[in-house]
């Protein structure tokens, strides 16, 4: 399955597949408002805003399976990280990230990659790089800054 037929739940009109993202280079990210991470959203949106005009979407999936970092109800994560960062991209509703509930979307990306020693989602800001036609291209740690991920995204916009 592609996972552009992934069916994932947005907080605006419920659940949907990723299809209309079709085409386009995706950057996947698990979010957390409380995060120490969380300061990646500015560097999240940077790279949103300066190449959305080239087929690029930053997909926001906030989760709250890690030291309950994510405290907010769904549908004020949004409003949140709009006030907080400026944040324009989409974002989802809470999904879970692992274990055995684990979101269809986090399944297939934890499958086509690999983490250090693993394949789980270790903490919040794990990024995934999605090319034009579906393929899991790269993983990226919470620890890694978004705007070291540019010369992959520009690659891929190719």
């Amino acid at each position: 399955m592609s996972i552009f037929d992934v069916k994932v739940e947005s907080v605006d009109d419920g659940t949907h597949t990723l299809q209309p993202y079709e085409g386009n280079v995706l950057l996947v990210v698990n979010t957390a408002s409380k995060c120490g991470f969380a300061s990646q959203m500015n560097q999240l949106q940077q790279l949103y805003d300066q190449y959305k005009d080239q087929g690029f979407y930053v997909l926001g999936f906030p989760s709250d399976q890690f030291m309950n970092q994510e405290p907010l109800d769904s549908e004020e994560i949004p409003d949140y990280f709009r006030e907080k960062y400026g944040v324009t991209f989409p974002m989802f509703k809470k999904t879970t990230v692992r274990g055995e509930n684990i979101s269809p979307l986090f399944e297939q990306l934890t499958y086509e990659t690999r983490g250090v020693g693993s394949n789980k989602i270790k903490w919040n800001f794990t990024k995934f790089l999605v090319g034009r036609d579906g393929t899991v291209l790269y993983r990226y740690s919470p620890s890694t800054n978004p705007e070291k991920i540019e010369t992959d995204i520009k690659e891929a916009l190719k």
